[in-house]
């Protein structure tokens, strides 16, 4: 009994350091800016200034809700944006997202 235990606690922490081992990102330069705010990855903040964080909801779909978060990146003068949550709620077709702003 005591070896399984054994077995199954090196099997859960090699699972939590490969899991560890897959969140690190090298940073990668963002794209110019454009007219509009554009999305980016967590690995492209590295140079930018954070201007704070936003919500969206949206009934429809996923991508209907992305669109209201790029809509309030834009109006509050954002230039990125990175989605951190987006899902649907228990209402079906109701979306919420939330995003943090780059510039």
């Amino acid at each position: 009994m005591k070896i399984h235990h054994l077995t199954l606690s090196l099997l859960l922490i090699a699972a939590l350091s490969a899991c560890s081992t897959l969140t690190q990102t090298t940073p990668v330069a963002p794209p110019a800016p454009t007219t509009k705010a554009q999305e980016i990855t967590r690995a492209q903040t590295s140079t930018l200034t954070k201007l704070g964080n936003i919500t969206a909801e949206a009934i429809g779909s996923p991508m209907d809700v992305e669109a209201a978060i790029q809509r309030k990146a834009d109006a509050a003068g954002a230039r990125y944006y990175v989605i951190t949550f987006n899902s649907e709620s228990i209402i079906p077709g109701r979306w919420y997202s939330s995003a943090i702003l780059y510039r």
